[in-house]
Protein backbone atom coordinates (compact mmCIF):
# COMPACT_ATOMS: atom_id res chain seq x y z
CA UNK A 1 0.00 0.00 0.00
CA UNK A 2 1.30 3.44 -0.98
CA UNK A 3 2.28 5.68 1.90
CA UNK A 4 1.76 9.39 1.46
CA UNK A 5 3.44 12.45 2.92
CA UNK A 6 1.86 15.83 3.46
CA UNK A 7 3.32 18.84 1.66
CA UNK A 8 5.09 19.93 4.84
CA UNK A 9 6.59 16.46 5.38
CA UNK A 10 7.70 16.14 1.74
CA UNK A 11 9.31 19.59 1.78
CA UNK A 12 11.15 18.76 4.99
CA UNK A 13 12.45 15.46 3.59
CA UNK A 14 13.71 17.20 0.46
CA UNK A 15 15.09 20.15 2.38
CA UNK A 16 13.20 22.72 0.30
CA UNK A 17 10.54 25.34 0.83
CA UNK A 18 6.89 24.47 0.03
CA UNK A 19 7.02 26.79 -3.00
CA UNK A 20 9.92 24.79 -4.41
CA UNK A 21 8.02 21.56 -3.77
CA UNK A 22 5.11 22.81 -5.89
CA UNK A 23 7.56 24.01 -8.53
CA UNK A 24 8.73 20.39 -8.80
CA UNK A 25 5.09 19.43 -9.41
CA UNK A 26 4.62 22.06 -12.13
CA UNK A 27 7.82 20.87 -13.87
CA UNK A 28 6.75 17.21 -13.76
CA UNK A 29 9.55 16.23 -11.39
CA UNK A 30 7.17 15.13 -8.65
CA UNK A 31 3.59 13.85 -8.77
CA UNK A 32 0.93 15.25 -6.46
CA UNK A 33 -2.25 13.52 -5.28
CA UNK A 34 -5.27 15.00 -3.54
CA UNK A 35 -6.45 14.13 -0.05
CA UNK A 36 -10.04 13.03 0.55
CA UNK A 37 -11.10 16.62 1.18
CA UNK A 38 -9.96 17.56 -2.33
CA UNK A 39 -7.77 20.40 -1.06
CA UNK A 40 -4.72 19.07 0.77
CA UNK A 41 -1.80 17.78 -1.30
CA UNK A 42 -0.25 14.35 -0.75
CA UNK A 43 3.00 12.95 -2.12
CA UNK A 44 4.12 9.35 -2.65
CA UNK A 45 6.74 8.72 0.05
CA UNK A 46 8.80 6.41 -2.20
CA UNK A 47 8.87 9.00 -5.01
CA UNK A 48 9.95 11.69 -2.54
CA UNK A 49 12.63 9.40 -1.18
CA UNK A 50 14.01 8.67 -4.66
CA UNK A 51 14.16 12.39 -5.41
CA UNK A 52 15.88 13.08 -2.09
CA UNK A 53 18.57 10.51 -2.91
CA UNK A 54 19.16 11.94 -6.40
CA UNK A 55 19.45 15.47 -5.08
CA UNK A 56 17.70 18.59 -6.26
CA UNK A 57 16.84 18.60 -9.98
CA UNK A 58 18.85 21.13 -11.94
CA UNK A 59 16.90 23.88 -13.62
CA UNK A 60 17.73 24.61 -17.28
CA UNK A 61 19.46 27.93 -17.82
CA UNK A 62 17.01 30.78 -18.22
CA UNK A 63 14.07 28.95 -16.65
CA UNK A 64 12.39 30.43 -13.58
CA UNK A 65 9.73 28.84 -11.39
CA UNK A 66 7.12 30.94 -9.63
CA UNK A 67 4.58 28.71 -7.97
CA UNK A 68 1.35 29.93 -6.38
CA UNK A 69 -1.34 27.78 -4.82
CA UNK A 70 -4.71 28.47 -6.47
CA UNK A 71 -8.17 26.93 -6.49
CA UNK A 72 -9.21 28.51 -9.80
CA UNK A 73 -7.78 26.59 -12.77
CA UNK A 74 -6.09 23.23 -13.13
CA UNK A 75 -4.10 22.13 -16.18
CA UNK A 76 -3.10 18.48 -16.25
CA UNK A 77 -1.88 16.84 -19.44
CA UNK A 78 -4.33 17.94 -22.11
CA UNK A 79 -7.15 18.81 -19.70
CA UNK A 80 -8.23 22.28 -18.60
CA UNK A 81 -10.60 22.64 -15.65
CA UNK A 82 -12.19 25.67 -14.04
CA UNK A 83 -12.98 25.01 -10.37
CA UNK A 84 -12.79 21.29 -11.11
CA UNK A 85 -15.13 21.43 -14.15
CA UNK A 86 -14.00 20.63 -17.69
CA UNK A 87 -13.57 23.96 -19.49
CA UNK A 88 -14.10 22.38 -22.92
CA UNK A 89 -17.54 21.15 -21.88
CA UNK A 90 -18.36 24.47 -20.24
CA UNK A 91 -17.61 26.25 -23.53
CA UNK A 92 -20.58 24.57 -25.21
CA UNK A 93 -22.94 24.37 -22.25
CA UNK A 94 -22.54 27.64 -20.31
CA UNK A 95 -22.39 31.35 -21.10
CA UNK A 96 -19.32 33.46 -20.53
CA UNK A 97 -21.14 35.25 -17.72
CA UNK A 98 -21.86 31.93 -15.97
CA UNK A 99 -18.23 30.86 -16.21
CA UNK A 100 -16.96 34.23 -15.01
CA UNK A 101 -19.15 33.94 -11.90
CA UNK A 102 -17.85 30.39 -11.39
CA UNK A 103 -14.26 31.63 -11.50
CA UNK A 104 -15.00 34.48 -9.09
CA UNK A 105 -17.21 32.74 -6.54
CA UNK A 106 -16.77 29.01 -7.07
CA UNK A 107 -20.46 28.67 -7.97
CA UNK A 108 -22.65 29.29 -10.97
CA UNK A 109 -25.07 32.19 -10.53
CA UNK A 110 -28.60 31.43 -9.42
CA UNK A 111 -31.16 31.50 -12.27
CA UNK A 112 -32.38 34.95 -11.24
CA UNK A 113 -28.82 36.30 -11.21
CA UNK A 114 -28.13 34.87 -14.66
CA UNK A 115 -30.60 37.37 -16.12
CA UNK A 116 -29.14 40.35 -14.24
CA UNK A 117 -27.53 42.80 -16.69
CA UNK A 118 -23.83 43.52 -16.70
CA UNK A 119 -23.34 47.23 -17.23
CA UNK A 120 -20.99 50.11 -16.52
CA UNK A 121 -22.32 53.34 -15.07
CA UNK A 122 -23.25 56.18 -17.45
CA UNK A 123 -20.28 58.17 -16.12
CA UNK A 124 -17.88 55.28 -16.77
CA UNK A 125 -19.22 54.77 -20.30
CA UNK A 126 -18.93 58.46 -21.08
CA UNK A 127 -15.34 58.61 -19.81
CA UNK A 128 -14.26 55.43 -21.56
CA UNK A 129 -15.83 56.36 -24.88
CA UNK A 130 -14.35 59.85 -24.77
CA UNK A 131 -10.87 58.51 -23.95
CA UNK A 132 -10.76 56.03 -26.83
CA UNK A 133 -12.41 58.47 -29.26
CA UNK A 134 -9.27 60.60 -29.20
CA UNK A 135 -7.13 57.77 -30.59
CA UNK A 136 -6.10 57.69 -34.28
CA UNK A 137 -8.20 55.81 -36.80
CA UNK A 138 -7.00 52.25 -37.16
CA UNK A 139 -6.05 51.90 -33.49
CA UNK A 140 -6.39 48.25 -32.52
CA UNK A 141 -9.18 47.26 -30.09
CA UNK A 142 -6.67 46.12 -27.46
CA UNK A 143 -4.99 49.51 -27.57
CA UNK A 144 -8.37 51.13 -27.03
CA UNK A 145 -8.95 48.91 -24.00
CA UNK A 146 -5.70 50.19 -22.53
CA UNK A 147 -7.09 53.74 -22.35
CA UNK A 148 -10.71 52.80 -21.60
CA UNK A 149 -9.95 51.09 -18.28
CA UNK A 150 -8.06 53.97 -16.58
CA UNK A 151 -10.73 56.39 -17.76
CA UNK A 152 -13.49 54.26 -16.24
CA UNK A 153 -11.48 53.88 -13.03
CA UNK A 154 -11.42 57.64 -12.54
CA UNK A 155 -15.23 57.65 -12.31
CA UNK A 156 -15.38 55.03 -9.53
CA UNK A 157 -14.56 56.60 -6.15
CA UNK A 158 -15.12 53.25 -4.38
CA UNK A 159 -12.70 51.24 -6.51
CA UNK A 160 -10.42 50.53 -3.52
CA UNK A 161 -13.22 48.68 -1.74
CA UNK A 162 -11.73 45.20 -1.97
CA UNK A 163 -14.27 42.95 -0.28
CA UNK A 164 -15.38 40.10 -2.60
CA UNK A 165 -18.86 41.43 -3.37
CA UNK A 166 -17.51 44.84 -4.34
CA UNK A 167 -14.74 43.34 -6.49
CA UNK A 168 -17.21 41.10 -8.36
CA UNK A 169 -19.50 44.07 -8.97
CA UNK A 170 -16.54 46.06 -10.30
CA UNK A 171 -15.55 43.13 -12.52
CA UNK A 172 -18.96 43.03 -14.19
CA UNK A 173 -18.76 46.77 -14.76
CA UNK A 174 -15.22 46.62 -16.17
CA UNK A 175 -15.98 43.83 -18.65
CA UNK A 176 -19.20 45.50 -19.76
CA UNK A 177 -17.38 48.82 -20.12
CA UNK A 178 -14.56 47.31 -22.18
CA UNK A 179 -17.11 46.07 -24.69
CA UNK A 180 -19.63 48.91 -24.63
CA UNK A 181 -16.98 51.66 -24.94
CA UNK A 182 -15.55 50.24 -28.16
CA UNK A 183 -16.82 51.97 -31.30
CA UNK A 184 -18.98 49.88 -33.66
CA UNK A 185 -17.04 48.14 -36.42
CA UNK A 186 -19.30 49.71 -39.06
CA UNK A 187 -18.78 53.48 -39.15
CA UNK A 188 -22.46 54.09 -39.91
CA UNK A 189 -23.67 51.83 -37.10
CA UNK A 190 -25.03 53.95 -34.22
CA UNK A 191 -24.03 53.14 -30.65
CA UNK A 192 -27.68 53.51 -29.69
CA UNK A 193 -28.49 50.58 -31.99
CA UNK A 194 -26.05 48.19 -30.33
CA UNK A 195 -27.30 45.36 -28.09
CA UNK A 196 -27.94 46.79 -24.63
CA UNK A 197 -26.97 45.73 -21.12
CA UNK A 198 -29.65 43.03 -21.06
CA UNK A 199 -27.82 41.13 -23.83
CA UNK A 200 -24.94 38.68 -23.25
CA UNK A 201 -21.38 39.97 -23.53
CA UNK A 202 -20.80 37.90 -26.69
CA UNK A 203 -23.74 39.56 -28.44
CA UNK A 204 -22.55 43.03 -27.43
CA UNK A 205 -18.95 42.36 -28.48
CA UNK A 206 -19.80 41.11 -31.97
CA UNK A 207 -20.89 44.45 -33.58
CA UNK A 208 -17.81 46.12 -32.08
CA UNK A 209 -15.58 43.74 -34.00
CA UNK A 210 -17.54 42.84 -37.11
CA UNK A 211 -19.59 44.82 -39.63
CA UNK A 212 -21.61 41.77 -40.63
CA UNK A 213 -24.45 40.35 -38.57
CA UNK A 214 -23.49 37.16 -36.74
CA UNK A 215 -24.99 33.86 -37.76
CA UNK A 216 -26.21 31.85 -34.76
CA UNK A 217 -23.38 29.35 -35.26
CA UNK A 218 -20.64 31.97 -35.43
CA UNK A 219 -22.11 33.74 -32.42
CA UNK A 220 -21.90 30.42 -30.52
CA UNK A 221 -18.27 30.10 -31.59
CA UNK A 222 -17.50 33.56 -30.18
CA UNK A 223 -19.27 32.70 -26.93
CA UNK A 224 -17.27 29.46 -26.69
CA UNK A 225 -14.04 31.36 -27.35
CA UNK A 226 -14.75 33.71 -24.44
CA UNK A 227 -15.21 30.72 -22.13
CA UNK A 228 -12.13 28.89 -23.40
CA UNK A 229 -9.97 31.99 -22.87
CA UNK A 230 -11.39 33.03 -19.49
CA UNK A 231 -8.42 31.72 -17.52
CA UNK A 232 -5.30 29.66 -18.03
CA UNK A 233 -3.59 29.43 -14.67
CA UNK A 234 -0.51 31.69 -14.29
CA UNK A 235 0.03 32.88 -17.85
CA UNK A 236 2.20 36.00 -18.09
CA UNK A 237 -0.62 38.55 -17.96
CA UNK A 238 -2.28 36.73 -15.07
CA UNK A 239 0.95 36.61 -13.10
CA UNK A 240 1.36 40.34 -13.65
CA UNK A 241 -2.24 41.01 -12.63
CA UNK A 242 -1.95 38.78 -9.59
CA UNK A 243 1.25 40.53 -8.49
CA UNK A 244 -0.57 43.87 -8.73
CA UNK A 245 -3.46 42.51 -6.67
CA UNK A 246 -1.08 41.11 -4.07
CA UNK A 247 -0.04 44.67 -3.19
CA UNK A 248 -3.75 45.63 -3.06
CA UNK A 249 -4.04 47.42 -6.38
CA UNK A 250 -7.71 48.07 -7.17
CA UNK A 251 -9.56 45.89 -9.75
CA UNK A 252 -9.20 48.49 -12.51
CA UNK A 253 -5.45 48.65 -11.94
CA UNK A 254 -5.29 44.86 -11.91
CA UNK A 255 -7.02 44.70 -15.29
CA UNK A 256 -4.86 47.53 -16.68
CA UNK A 257 -1.78 45.54 -15.61
CA UNK A 258 -3.06 42.45 -17.40
CA UNK A 259 -3.84 44.47 -20.52
CA UNK A 260 -0.27 45.74 -20.56
CA UNK A 261 1.10 42.20 -20.76
CA UNK A 262 -1.52 40.37 -22.79
CA UNK A 263 -0.63 41.99 -26.11
CA UNK A 264 2.88 40.50 -26.13
CA UNK A 265 3.71 38.51 -29.25
CA UNK A 266 4.32 35.39 -27.13
CA UNK A 267 0.98 35.74 -25.35
CA UNK A 268 -2.45 37.05 -26.44
CA UNK A 269 -0.85 39.08 -29.21
CA UNK A 270 0.09 35.86 -31.00
CA UNK A 271 -3.36 35.83 -32.60
CA UNK A 272 -2.53 39.12 -34.34
CA UNK A 273 0.43 37.43 -36.01
CA UNK A 274 -1.78 34.51 -37.01
CA UNK A 275 -4.36 36.92 -38.45
CA UNK A 276 -1.63 38.59 -40.51
CA UNK A 277 -0.40 35.23 -41.79
CA UNK A 278 -3.89 34.18 -42.89
CA UNK A 279 -4.48 37.56 -44.53
CA UNK A 280 -1.19 37.34 -46.44
CA UNK A 281 -2.33 34.28 -48.40
CA UNK A 282 -4.29 35.07 -51.57
CA UNK A 283 -5.93 31.65 -51.27
CA UNK A 284 -5.27 28.07 -50.17
CA UNK A 285 -2.76 27.52 -53.00
CA UNK A 286 -0.73 30.51 -51.81
CA UNK A 287 -0.27 29.14 -48.28
CA UNK A 288 2.99 27.19 -48.93
CA UNK A 289 4.59 30.45 -50.09
CA UNK A 290 3.43 32.37 -47.01
CA UNK A 291 4.52 29.67 -44.56
CA UNK A 292 7.78 29.12 -46.43
CA UNK A 293 8.66 32.82 -46.28
CA UNK A 294 8.07 32.85 -42.53
CA UNK A 295 10.41 29.91 -42.07
CA UNK A 296 13.05 31.37 -44.39
CA UNK A 297 13.11 34.52 -42.29
CA UNK A 298 13.78 32.37 -39.24
CA UNK A 299 10.35 33.13 -37.76
CA UNK A 300 8.01 30.68 -36.10
CA UNK A 301 4.62 30.04 -37.64
CA UNK A 302 2.31 32.04 -35.32
CA UNK A 303 -0.43 30.15 -33.54
CA UNK A 304 1.27 26.77 -33.34
CA UNK A 305 2.78 24.94 -30.37
CA UNK A 306 2.18 25.59 -26.70
CA UNK A 307 4.31 25.70 -23.58
CA UNK A 308 1.79 23.59 -21.62
CA UNK A 309 0.04 21.37 -24.19
CA UNK A 310 2.63 19.18 -25.86
CA UNK A 311 0.14 16.97 -27.73
CA UNK A 312 -2.16 19.78 -28.88
CA UNK A 313 -4.27 22.55 -27.37
CA UNK A 314 -7.77 21.17 -26.59
CA UNK A 315 -9.20 24.69 -26.74
CA UNK A 316 -8.08 25.04 -30.34
CA UNK A 317 -9.54 21.67 -31.27
CA UNK A 318 -13.00 22.68 -30.06
CA UNK A 319 -12.99 26.23 -31.43
CA UNK A 320 -11.76 25.18 -34.89
CA UNK A 321 -14.47 22.51 -34.99
CA UNK A 322 -17.13 25.12 -34.13
CA UNK A 323 -15.85 27.44 -36.90
CA UNK A 324 -15.86 24.60 -39.43
CA UNK A 325 -19.46 23.79 -38.60
CA UNK A 326 -20.46 27.45 -38.67
CA UNK A 327 -18.95 28.32 -42.07
CA UNK A 328 -17.92 25.16 -43.95
CA UNK A 329 -17.73 26.93 -47.33
CA UNK A 330 -15.75 29.96 -46.18
CA UNK A 331 -12.77 30.90 -48.31
CA UNK A 332 -10.92 32.08 -45.20
CA UNK A 333 -11.55 28.71 -43.57
CA UNK A 334 -10.03 27.05 -46.64
CA UNK A 335 -6.91 29.17 -46.14
CA UNK A 336 -6.74 28.17 -42.47
CA UNK A 337 -7.13 24.49 -43.38
CA UNK A 338 -4.33 24.85 -45.91
CA UNK A 339 -2.08 26.33 -43.21
CA UNK A 340 -2.88 23.39 -40.95
CA UNK A 341 -2.02 20.94 -43.72
CA UNK A 342 1.24 22.71 -44.58
CA UNK A 343 2.36 22.90 -40.96
CA UNK A 344 1.56 19.23 -40.36
CA UNK A 345 3.35 18.27 -43.58
CA UNK A 346 6.44 19.89 -42.12
CA UNK A 347 5.89 18.05 -38.80
CA UNK A 348 5.59 21.31 -36.88
CA UNK A 349 3.61 21.61 -33.61
CA UNK A 350 -0.18 21.47 -33.44
CA UNK A 351 -2.33 24.65 -33.53
CA UNK A 352 -3.09 26.53 -30.33
CA UNK A 353 -5.96 28.77 -29.26
CA UNK A 354 -4.30 31.82 -30.88
CA UNK A 355 -4.55 30.24 -34.33
CA UNK A 356 -8.13 29.16 -33.64
CA UNK A 357 -9.25 32.62 -32.54
CA UNK A 358 -7.47 34.18 -35.54
CA UNK A 359 -9.34 31.73 -37.81
CA UNK A 360 -12.65 32.74 -36.22
CA UNK A 361 -11.80 36.42 -36.73
CA UNK A 362 -10.89 35.95 -40.40
CA UNK A 363 -13.87 33.71 -41.20
CA UNK A 364 -16.27 36.14 -39.51
CA UNK A 365 -14.75 39.15 -41.23
CA UNK A 366 -13.79 40.88 -38.01
CA UNK A 367 -11.59 43.97 -37.82
CA UNK A 368 -7.83 43.59 -37.49
CA UNK A 369 -6.76 42.72 -33.96
CA UNK A 370 -10.08 41.14 -32.99
CA UNK A 371 -8.43 37.94 -31.80
CA UNK A 372 -6.44 39.65 -29.08
CA UNK A 373 -9.50 41.75 -28.18
CA UNK A 374 -11.56 38.60 -27.57
CA UNK A 375 -8.63 37.22 -25.57
CA UNK A 376 -8.46 40.35 -23.39
CA UNK A 377 -12.20 40.57 -22.69
CA UNK A 378 -12.30 36.90 -21.76
CA UNK A 379 -9.13 36.88 -19.69
CA UNK A 380 -10.34 39.85 -17.64
CA UNK A 381 -12.57 37.33 -15.86
CA UNK A 382 -9.51 35.29 -14.94
CA UNK A 383 -7.50 38.31 -13.82
CA UNK A 384 -10.26 39.28 -11.42
CA UNK A 385 -10.54 35.70 -10.12
CA UNK A 386 -6.82 35.70 -9.31
CA UNK A 387 -7.12 39.16 -7.77
CA UNK A 388 -9.82 37.87 -5.43
CA UNK A 389 -7.46 35.13 -4.26
CA UNK A 390 -4.54 37.54 -3.92
CA UNK A 391 -6.58 40.05 -1.92
CA UNK A 392 -7.02 37.42 0.80
CA UNK A 393 -3.46 36.13 0.50
CA UNK A 394 -0.55 36.64 2.88
CA UNK A 395 0.94 39.67 1.16
CA UNK A 396 2.99 40.79 -1.84
CA UNK A 397 3.98 38.32 -4.52
CA UNK A 398 7.69 39.14 -4.48
CA UNK A 399 10.02 36.87 -6.48
CA UNK A 400 13.76 37.18 -5.87
CA UNK A 401 16.37 37.67 -8.56
CA UNK A 402 19.60 35.69 -8.91
CA UNK A 403 22.29 38.32 -9.46
CA UNK A 404 24.61 37.52 -12.38
CA UNK A 405 26.24 40.92 -12.89
CA UNK A 406 29.75 42.12 -12.18
CA UNK A 407 31.23 41.25 -8.77
CA UNK A 408 31.06 43.72 -5.90
CA UNK A 409 33.72 46.42 -6.19
CA UNK A 410 35.55 47.95 -3.26
CA UNK A 411 35.40 51.43 -4.83
CA UNK A 412 32.33 53.13 -6.32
Amino acid sequence: MTEFLTAVQAAQRLGVKPATLYAYVSRGVLRRDRAADGRASLFDSEEVERLARRGRPRRPAGVADITVESAITEITGDRLRYRGLDAIRLATSRTFEDVAELLWTGEFPAPAQTQAPWHATPAALAAGRAAQAGLPAGTLPLERFQVIVPAMAATDPLRLQLDPAAVVAAARSIIAGLVDCLPPAASDYPISGSPGADYPIADRLWPRLCERRASPALRRALSAALVLLADHELAASTLAARAAASVRADPYAVVATGLGAVGGALHGGASLGAEAMLAAAAGPDDVPRVVGELLRRGEKVPGFGHFVYRAGDPRAVLLLDLVRRAAPKSGQLAVAEAVLSEVRRKSLPEPNIDFAIATLARVAGMVRGSGEAVFAVARTAGWIAHALEAYTGPGPLRPRAVYIGRPAASDP
